[in-house]
Formats: C-alpha cells, sequence, structure tokens
C-alpha cells in the first residue's frame, strides 16, 4: 500500500529492466501526440521518468511502412524506449513484438486494451479485447512470451470495461499478473464513458486490492500534481499514468517529480514561460516532420498551450491556423509574457471530453466471450515466431 509520511510519498519502486524512474509517473500514449518530438519535450522538464510513444498497430509493426518508421522514431538519448502496440490476433501481435525485440528497437512494450476509438474497438482491438478473456490471455502470453527472451518487459493498460453492465478490469488485472506482465494501468472510465464525466478512482483502488502482488498504476484525472498524491493515497496505487493533463503543460512531469519527492506544488507558469516551451517544441516538431507538416500538426498544441490564459479569441483563432515557423514567432510576440492563468485554469479539461458514446464491436461480438483455445507456450513460441 502507498502512504504519505510528512508528504512525501513511500511507494513499490517500479521498474523497466533496469531501469527505475526518479518518479512512479508514466506519460500515457496518445495518438497523435505523444511522437518523438513531444518526449524529447517533456523529457527536458523531468528526464528520468517513462514516456510512451504514441500506439502502433501490430500488423503495422510486421508489414511496415514510412509513416510506421516514422512513429516508432526514437530520439538517441532517449532511454528507455517504449512503444504501445495493440491488436487483436495473438499471433500477430507476438510476431510485432518479436520483430522489435530481435531489431533492438524498445526497451519496453506497452499492450493497449483501453483505446475507445470506433477504428479499434469495431476490429475486435483496443477496448474490445478484455471482454474476452480467453482472447485477452493469448494475446498477453504471446507478448511476455515473444519478448522474453530478449529480457524487455510487457505491461498493459486498459479501462474499467466496455460499460457499466460489462465492467473487466478486475479480471484483465489478475489474467495479465498470471502471464508475467511488469505493471498494469488502469484508466477509471468504461469505453461506453469514453472521455466525459470524473474518473472513478475507487475502481483504481478495488484493483490494486485484487492484484497486490503486480505494481498497480492510475490514470484519470490528474491536472495537477497534487492529484497524483491524492490519487496515490485514496487508492492505493503504486503511480500515474499522465494522458490529457500534459497537453499544453509538458512541465506538469517537472511538478510531479518534485510534489511526489515531498517538494511543495510549483507555481503555474507565466504566458512568458510558456510562450518558450510552445517555440521548442515547434522547433523538435520542425526536426521530427519537416516545417509544413510540423506546423499543421501544432496547431491543435497552440489551442492547449493557452488554455487558462485570457489571450482572447482573435489570438486563438489566428494560433489554430498557424503555417509557418515564423509566422509562429509572430504572433507568439504579440503575447503578454506577465499574463498569468486564471483561477482554476489549470484544471480546465484539455484534449476530448466527449461522451458517453455508442461503442463499436464487431457483429455478434458480446454473443461467445470465451470461444477461444488457449495456445500452450510452444505453441505460442512458434506462432510469433520464437
Amino acid at each position: 500500500m502507498v502512504r504519505s509520511v510528512g508528504g512525501v510519498v513511500d511507494r513499490v519502486p517500479l521498474r523497466i529492466g533496469g531501469f527505475t524512474p526518479v518518479a512512479p509517473v508514466v506519460l500515457a500514449p496518445m495518438a497523435g501526440v505523444t511522437n518523438a518530438a513531444f518526449r524529447a519535450l517533456c523529457r527536458r522538464e523531468a528526464p528520468g521518468l517513462v514516456y510512451v510513444n504514441e500506439m502502433v498497430m501490430a500488423a503495422a509493426v510486421v508489414h511496415r511502412n514510412a509513416k510506421t518508421e516514422r512513429m516508432m522514431t526514437f530520439g538517441p538519448d532517449e532511454h528507455p524506449r517504449s512503444l504501445q502496440v495493440y491488436g487483436s490476433d495473438p499471433a500477430l501481435l507476438g510476431r510485432a513484438v518479436a520483430q522489435l525485440c530481435e531489431e533492438g528497437l524498445v526497451d519496453h512494450v506497452d499492450l493497449n486494451f483501453g483505446c475507445p476509438a470506433a477504428k479499434v474497438t469495431r476490429r475486435g482491438g483496443g477496448a474490445a479485447v478484455p471482454a474476452k478473456p480467453n482472447l485477452l490471455r493469448a494475446i498477453v502470453r504471446s507478448a511476455v512470451r515473444a519478448a522474453q527472451p530478449f529480457g524487455v518487459p510487457v505491461t498493459a493498460k486498459f479501462r474499467m470495461g466496455l460499460f457499466d453492465s460489462l465492467l473487466t478490469h478486475l479480471r484483465t488485472g489478475e489474467i495479465c499478473a498470471e502471464e508475467g506482465v511488469a505493471w498494469i494501468a488502469l484508466h477509471a472510465r468504461t469505453a461506453e464513458q469514453h472521455y466525459s464525466g470524473d474518473a472513478r478512482w475507487d475502481a483504481i483502488a478495488e484493483l490494486k486490492q485484487a492484484v497486490s502482488t503486480l505494481p498497480v498504476l492510475g490514470n484519470g484525472d490528474v491536472w495537477e500534481a497534487t492529484d497524483a498524491v491524492r490519487m496515490m493515497e485514496a487508492t492505493g496505487c503504486d503511480g500515474v499514468v499522465i494522458g490529457r493533463g500534459c497537453l499544453g503543460r509538458p512541465w506538469l512531469f517537472a511538478d510531479l517529480v518534485t510534489v511526489l519527492g515531498g517538494g511543495p506544488p510549483p507555481a503555474g507558469r507565466s504566458l512568458g514561460e510558456v510562450r518558450e516551451v510552445m517555440g521548442r517544441h515547434a522547433d523538435l516538431l520542425v526536426e521530427h516532420l519537416g516545417e509544413s507538416l510540423a506546423m499543421r500538426d501544432f496547431r491543435k498544441h497552440t489551442i492547449w498551450y493557452v488554455t487558462g490564459y485570457p489571450v482572447g479569441p482573435e489570438v486563438r483563432r489566428r494560433l489554430a491556423s498557424v503555417s509557418t515557423r515564423s509566422e509562429l514567432d509572430d504572433l507568439l510576440g504579440t503575447l503578454d509574457p506577465a499574463l498569468r492563468l486564471v483561477p482554476g485554469g489549470e484544471r480546465i479539461r484539455r484534449g476530448h471530453t466527449n461522451g458517453p458514446i455508442r461503442v463499436a464491436l464487431p457483429d455478434g461480438y458480446l454473443d461467445h466471450l470465451d470461444d477461444l483455445t488457449i495456445p500452450d507456450d510452444d505453441h505460442v513460441m512458434a506462432l510469433s515466431g520464437g
């Protein structure tokens, strides 16, 4: 159990192979966000944490193309190199993990069992997988066995279930523990809930009690560093996974290291400080994608960066349509560096807020939830190419 003594959180250390992060904090993989540029920005704010790359499909890893290669890019100084993989075919996913390990591309593989996007769940992937425990077990077993010869740890992230009438987080955690994952992370919402409402931290506490021998990370509604302390104290979880809370606020990781180390919560950043980070982020994106793609990608980030600052609608509109690096510099130069966040600005939600949604599933998906025979270890290794 985690407890707070004098403001310092006493916790079970997390490890990725021989790497122990300086704080129990992990960047959640977010599609279109946690690319090499964003992770480099976050590492500059707080080195020594686990920053997970955006998720890639197992089939794309196996077959490759230029887009997949770019998505799997890591910085020369990046360690550990963490990549999230998803898929619904145990054999194909095992081959993907084996290929990543054989090529020496990763130090850590995270399995996605929580994505609620229709294009993923409609094919039986992401959040749809835990509804079928035998399929879940086969996928986890295939990934762990494929990575094991290379000493690459496998972790898993999932939601509470598809909807309130089909909660699967406890069973999912137990299966992951039995199959040898290094840790599990729970986004305390259902797929149907999507990103609406509040994360239900009591589900994280239930999971930690059910899987007490395995590190359990909590995810959902950590907007400020003090939220992480509250989550860990309230649930007994061993660390936190940060998603939307760091959008436009990569310094949240530095704040988390400070607060989880017993320090006081840092003051909010001035708009002048935000401008500097925005410029740095844009430069990293240009280096990663080239100017044209980079500035299109950066548009969404500009809105997140100025959320909570009284810059006015015209500035927001212009930032959201920026097309060149020099144009961005001109716009940033018009911002008052002395501006501060409005009261409560840190807690204004960024990124997805929509929900509840109708969960898209393959036809008849829920009719037979235990219809897969679990392959034995030798079969798994053969399927995975081991």
